[in-house]
Parts: C-alpha cells; structure tokens; sequence
C-alpha cells in the first residue's frame, strides 16, 4: 500500500509538476527532461484526461467526484471498488437510475468500473466466484452505462505451470467477455501484478481470451520498458489498449513517448490518473485540487502531438 503524503510534501511535488512545465533548468527541470524523451510524429491528440479514484480519491463521496472533475476538466472517471463513491453491484435499480443520471446531467463520463476480480487463482470454487461477481459488475455497468469493467491477474500461483495458469486466466476472460458482450460492456484486463505484469504474459492470456471486447489498461508500469522504451511492448499490445491508467509524470517513465505512440495509434479513450506514489486521504482539499491543477497543465504539455 502507498503511503499518506503530508502537506509540506504534496505541495512540493506540485512545484515539481509546475517547474517541469515550464522547463526549468534545475532538478526539477531535470526531472521533466527524463519523461519528455521524443515523441512520435502526430497531428492530433484524440484522448481525454480522467481520474482514477484508487489513490487520488478513495475518501471522496459521488458529488464530490462529479464537482472536482468538472472543475478541473477532468472528462471521466473510473470507480474502483471500495471507495466512499458506494457505486458496487448491491445498489438498487433505483439507486443505479440516480448514479447514472448524476453522471449524464454532469457531462462527466463514469467510463468504468475498478474491480480487483482476478482469475489465477487455482481452486475451481475461488475462481468461479470471482467469474460470478465480474458478471455482476458487467450488470452494474449496463444499467449505469460505463464502458468497461477492469479486472486483473494478480501474480502467478506457484507450483503450476505458468502456461496452465495463463490458459486459466485466459478462458476465464473468455466467459466475462461473453456475458459482457450480451450486455454491451468491454472487458478491461489491467496490465497488473508481481509477474503477470509482463506485457507478453498480458497478450497471451488476452489470446486465449480471443474476444474483441476483451482488451487490456495500460497501466504504465516498470516492466513496460525495453532498452528504455515503451514501445516494443506498446506495440505488442496496441491493438487491445481499451484504458489507459497514468500515474506520477514526474516519476521518469517515458510519458512523453507513450503519449506520442497512443496519439499516433489514434487512441480516442482516456488517461486515467491514478498518481500510485502517494495517496491523499486526509489531505487538505486545497492542496489537492492544486496539485492536481498542475497535474492536468504538465499532462497537457507531455501529451501535446508533436509535429512531424
């Protein structure tokens, strides 16, 4: 788990976010330079920016959620399950009918739902209810009208074959996908977990799954790089990037390519803060909304397409 960031800090890495922006020449600055490394050629940037609520906003209600985005121009948000939100598969049909009429009267797009359903697990009843309570996710997106449901592998359960458990994983996501795809829902499988994080691990399991509305989140991980760069394994999974979670610019990976190679590739989605290193509950709001307006400038500025 992350831990909780005092004020004195979370306002010092909003100078940081602020310094990079505007290309100083000192740490910070040095800081910038690490994750504005060139990016590919483009004409157009065709995603939007939104919020993740795991780390940034596990402790803010559903209005709260819905005011800050529009504040700060977020274009949508992902749920994760959990959070003080109260978005989970026990609402109501009632209750489902008013989230879902918050989100449309705001303009702000509830595109997802955060799960932690995970499908390594060997003992056939564990797996099977995790398959049963994706399903109910998948209901609970149709009726709220999100996109997707993210799920996730979460490691690989030792003393199996690794090939056993990928093909598990995989046939697992086959059957969400299809109930998922009666219902007009995507599968978001996050690019997730100690060793199934592995990009090539992520395009076999999404191989086996064999569904189109089975796709991966991005998730902008350390194990994304190749000799430095993200697109090796960016280019293996292109065609299934349905999400794409973001977390600190300031952290040195290469934002600025992978912005420049989801620009390229057309991607029209969202980049979801998700800011791993640090979580804000209990944080002044002020300071919060703050940092994250600085956030929104240095993203705007790392994603901007850079002419051929």
């Amino acid at each position: 788990m992350s831990r909780v960031v005092n004020r004195r800090e979370l306002l010092g890495r909003s100078v940081v976010l602020l310094a990079g922006a505007s290309g100083s020449c000192t740490a910070t600055g040095a800081a910038f330079a690490q994750v504005g490394a060139a990016a590919p050629p483009v004409s157009a940037r065709k995603m939007k920016l939104g919020l993740v609520t795991y780390n940034i906003a596990p402790d803010w209600d559903l209005p709260t959620i819905i005011d800050r985005c529009r504040k700060l121009k977020l274009a949508a948000v992902e749920l994760r399950t959990t959070h003080k939100h109260g978005v989970e598969p026990a609402l109501s049909k009632a209750e489902r009918a008013d989230v879902r009429k918050r989100f449309t009267d705001s303009g702000v797009v509830l595109c997802s739902l955060g799960s932690t359903c995970e499908y390594h697990d060997p003992d056939p009843a564990r797996l099977a209810k995790q398959i049963e309570v994706t399903k109910q996710f998948i209901g609970l997106a149709e009726d709220l009208g999100a996109k997707g449901v993210k799920v996730r592998p979460n490691g690989l359960p030792k003393g199996v074959p690794e090939e056993k458990t990928l093909d598990q994983i995989g046939k697992a996501l086959a059957t969400c996908g299809q109930a998922a795809s009666d219902a007009g829902v995507e599968i978001w499988l996050e690019v997730h977990g100690s060793e199934t994080s592995h990009p090539p691990r992520i395009r076999r399991i999404l191989d086996i799954a064999g569904r189109p509305n089975v796709g991966a989140t991005w998730n902008s991980n350390g194990t994304d790089l190749k000799d430095g760069s993200v697109k090796p394994y960016f280019d293996l999974l292109r065609d299934k990037i349905m999400s794409v979670h973001i977390n600190e610019l300031t952290s040195g990976y290469p934002y600025r390519e992978l912005f420049g190679l989801l620009n390229q590739s057309g991607y029209d989605r969202y980049a979801l803060i998700e800011a791993q290193g640090f979580k804000t509950r209990n944080a002044d709001p002020a300071d919060v909304m703050r940092f994250l307006q600085y956030y929104v400038a240095l993203w705007g500025e790392l994603s901007k397409p850079a002419q051929a």
